[in-house]
C-alpha cells in the first residue's frame, strides 16, 4: 500500500469519526472536517481560534454535487467552474445540508470544485463535502509551506496528513460572490 494511500485511509477514518485533519490542499494547507458535522466545525473554530460568526469555505470533488448543497446554482457560476484556470471558491446563496455553524450568517456558503486529486478522493472516499480554511491561528499569516505550520494547529488537529508536506502551491483561491439575481462581487483575486 502506497503513502498516499494509507494517509487517504487514515485521514477518511478520522473525518468519518468526527475528527479535524490538518491537509494539502489545491491551494494553500488546511484544516478540514466533515462539513455536515456542526461537533467537527466546532472544533475548527477552536483551534483556529476563530470568531464563530466567520463562515468557512468547503471543497466539493465535483461541480455536479452543487445542486445536492446549494438550493439554486446561478447559471453564470457552471462556466466559472469550468472556464477558470486557477482555483477559485464562489460564495453561493440558499446553502443546504450543511452543518449550520459552517454558514455564514445570510445562510451563504464558500465553495471551490477542487482539481487536486488527493483531495477528490478524501471527498469521494468521505462522501461529503469537507471544510477548508488556512492553516493558521486566526489573524495569523496562513503558512507558505508545511514547515511555517504552528504547533499549536500541528498538535491541535486529530491528523496531520504528511505525505504531502513538501507541497508547492501556496496561493490562496479568487473568491467571487454570486447573487441570486446575477449579481457579482469579487472579493478575492
Amino acid at each position: 500500500m502506497s503513502v498516499d494511500e494509507i494517509a487517504l485511509q487514515e485521514a477518511v477514518k478520522t473525518l468519518k469519526s468526527g475528527g479535524t485533519i490538518l491537509y494539502p490542499t489545491d491551494t494553500i494547507w488546511g484544516i478540514g472536517c466533515d462539513a455536515t458535522n456542526k461537533k467537527a466545525v466546532e472544533k475548527i473554530f477552536f483551534v483556529k481560534k476563530r470568531n464563530e460568526s466567520k463562515s468557512l469555505i468547503v471543497l466539493l470533488d465535483r461541480p455536479e454535487n452543487l445542486n445536492k448543497y446549494i438550493l439554486d446554482v446561478p447559471a453564470l457560476a457552471w462556466d466559472l467552474i469550468e472556464f477558470t484556470e486557477k482555483p477559485l471558491t464562489i460564495i453561493y446563496p440558499k446553502a443546504r445540508g450543511f452543518a449550520p455553524n459552517v454558514l455564514a450568517e445570510d445562510g451563504s456558503i464558500g465553495i471551490r470544485i477542487t482539481k487536486d486529486d488527493f483531495c477528490r478522493k478524501l471527498i469521494q472516499r468521505l462522501g461529503k463535502p469537507i471544510v477548508s480554511t488556512s492553516a493558521n491561528i486566526s489573524g495569523e499569516p496562513s503558512p507558505a509551506s508545511f514547515s511555517e505550520i504552528s504547533s499549536a494547529i500541528l498538535n491541535g488537529v486529530d491528523y496531520v496528513v504528511h505525505s504531502h508536506s513538501e507541497k508547492r502551491n501556496t496561493q490562496a483561491s479568487a473568491i467571487i460572490q454570486l447573487g441570486l439575481h446575477g449579481e457579482i462581487k469579487i472579493l478575492r483575486k
